[in-house]
């Protein structure tokens, strides 16, 4: 836990997210707060019930810089002292965490506010897409 050495850190993958690493990561000794934001598979969507799973596509080559960039605005408009996202790839289970923002700042006003505007951002600029499964079908959807 270093009290200089902002975090900024994106990773998206297949493996699992390690959410207890991530709030590790971002942990100091300067910060007064630490803000969790995870997305999770739900078992509803809109006109569907029943969802299994979700099968994330994303732009390999596009897709960390394009959250590094929103991190980067996130950074510029709020003093938060770091920001980790990890976002999943492939096919992410009913319950799973497939995408989450974690910021840490002096004061939880600032955390709440990065954090909100990480993964707005992301889910309207980065270059994912999933596709809902249930029981007899599957369809692309909007949104990550």
């Amino acid at each position: 836990m270093e009290a200089s050495g902002q975090v900024i850190r994106v990773s998206v993958g297949e493996d699992p997210i390690d959410t207890a690493a991530l709030i590790d990561e971002v942990r100091r000794p300067d910060s007064g707060a630490t803000v969790l934001f995870l997305g999770t598979v739900r078992e509803r969507s809109p006109g569907k019930e029943g969802v299994t799973h979700l099968d994330y596509e994303v732009f390999a080559e596009q897709v960390e810089p394009k959250i590094s960039e929103i991190i980067a605005e996130a950074v510029r408009q709020w003093p938060v002292l770091s920001v980790v996202v990890e976002h999943r790839a492939g096919r992410v289970d009913l319950g799973d965490v497939s995408v989450a923002v974690v910021v840490s700042s002096a004061h939880r006003g600032d955390a709440f506010a990065a954090a909100s505007f990480v993964i707005d951002e992301l889910k309207t600029r980065a270059p994912i897409w999933k596709k809902e499964h249930w029981p007899g079908g599957a369809e692309w959807s909007q949104g990550s």
